[in-house]
């Protein structure tokens, strides 16, 4: 059986370590400070946002909360954004997304400052990750690396495959795992014999967003196997893009759905906003 990779365990870690680290910069006279932005009332969205609110106190960061109507202008959007970066209170910005369809979500990402881009969206902060400078990363890569590393998985020479090139977890991961010195290879839905190249994985990320599609027979004998992937199923129950029950007695470790990589995302976030004055 597969170890299990508890990311409610270790995203709780971390929250601690940055708990103990915010005390040392109020100490300096340094308090971080996020702003969270909701644009009308996406029921998922309002759960992510009050979760994210939740992790702030917890760690001793000041939450500022926008929630806006539905109908908001992208103008006026913009002329919170603007105002907000140039508030030198506020060093963390997070818009939630989706945004509602009227108003331009890449227009909307480039509008925040890189340097309060604690989501990692904005492409000077994608630029930094590409060729290696100081600059904020997306927060479920970022958390899928410290899963591994607090986790004794060994990333250096180890072949990585990951399903799936989004701009938010794909392409970041790879940049990620090829920075932790992994051999990368990232499939999509072009991808041909991609059951062969998942079975050579040492490490398998599944961002493909398709329930259950990664069974045992895409996974080597021993493999980690990461799930970004949630989905609710018709008997409300959630899964990820990996069928854990099937890969669970093939692979050496594997995350859960839900209290996997889930849970790192924001502990990622709150690391983000911190790490502004470290």
């Amino acid at each position: 059986m597969a170890k299990i990779i508890n990311g409610k365990e270790i995203s709780g870690i971390i929250k601690d370590e940055l708990k103990e680290q915010v005390k040392a910069l109020n100490a300096e006279g340094k308090y971080p400070c996020l702003a969270v932005v909701l644009v009308g009332s996406d029921p998922a969205s309002c759960v992510y946002v009050n979760n994210k609110k939740k992790g702030c106190e917890y760690v001793g960061i000041k939450s500022l909360s926008y929630e806006l109507p539905e109908d908001t202008t992208e103008e006026k959007l913009l002329e919170l954004i603007a105002r907000l970066n140039a508030n030198d209170e506020v060093n963390g910005i997070l818009v939630q997304l989706p945004l509602p369809k009227h108003i331009d979500e890449d227009r909307v990402i480039k509008a925040i400052s890189p340097d309060k881009d604690v989501d990692g969206f904005h492409p000077e902060s994608v630029g930094r990750l590409s060729i290696g400078t100081k600059g904020y990363v997306s927060c479920t890569p970022a958390g899928i690396v410290q899963l591994l590393k607090r986790s004794n998985v060994e990333t250096d020479g180890k072949e990585c495959v990951i399903v799936g090139r989004s701009n938010i977890v794909g392409k970041p991961m790879a940049l990620l795992m090829l920075r932790e010195n992994a051999t990368v290879t990232v499939c999509h839905s072009h991808t041909k014999n991609l059951q062969e190249i998942c079975k050579r994985a040492d490490i398998l990320i599944a961002a493909v967003g398709k329930p259950k599609m990664i069974d045992a027979s895409y996974v080597k004998e021993g493999a980690t196997v990461i799930d970004v992937g949630i989905h609710r199923m018709e008997d409300g129950h959630l899964c990820g893009d990996v069928d854990f029950d099937s890969v669970e007695s093939v692979a050496g470790a594997i995350t859960p759905v839900p209290g996997g990589v889930g849970p790192m995302t924001i502990a990622m976030l709150l690391y983000n906003c911190v790490s502004y004055y470290l």
